[in-house]
This record gives structure tokens, C-alpha cells and sequence, in this order.
């Protein structure tokens, strides 16, 4: 679980990010998470995008991504999604 602090420190660092991810009409899908959970092995910090064609729930969206990534859900802001999980071999980020 990350604190505040983390929260705040992980959402500047998501700033200047690219959504890579999209969820569309399809929702969310076993390859999409195994896809982003690649991703956050490489990455630790990653945004996805959901689409206006997305027919469910924004939050319903983000709460699946994370626990099928196993990773910690850091925003939801509009319909864009950040999430963070530590990387095992590539850690690139330091948490305060």
C-alpha cells in the first residue's frame, strides 16, 4: 500500500507519460493485463487510457487493472488510469 507521500511523488513522475494502453469497447481482457503487467516489469510507472467506448464504469476499469496487474492503483483522473508496481530486476524509481 503506498502512502500519501508515494502517491504524490509516483503522480509527478506520471505527468510527462504517454498513455501505451487503451481499453476500449472490449473492456478489460486477459491479454490486455498480461500486457500490462509486461509493461510495468519494465516500466514500474505506466498510464492507460480508457475510451469513450468503453461501456464500463471508469473505476470498475482502473480496480480491474490493478489487481490483474497486481499493481497499486495511484489515478484516476478523467479517464486516463496510473499505475505502479516495483519491477523485480529493472527497479528504475525510488520511492520517499
Amino acid at each position: 500500500m503506498l502512502t500519501g507521500k508515494q502517491k504524490r511523488f509516483l503522480r509527478a513522475n506520471a505527468h510527462d507519460l504517454n498513455a501505451i494502453f487503451q481499453v476500449g469497447k472490449g473492456g478489460v481482457n486477459d491479454n490486455l493485463i498480461k500486457q500490462i503487467r509486461e509493461a510495468l516489469e519494465a516500466r514500474e510507472l505506466l498510464k492507460v487510457s480508457i475510451l469513450q467506448n468503453c461501456e464500463e464504469d471508469k473505476h470498475d476499469v482502473a480496480k480491474a487493472l490493478a489487481k490483474g496487474a497486481r499493481a497499486e492503483l495511484v489515478q484516476l483522473i478523467g479517464l486516463t488510469v496510473v499505475l505502479y508496481k516495483e519491477s523485480r530486476e529493472n527497479k528504475q524509481i525510488k520511492l520517499p
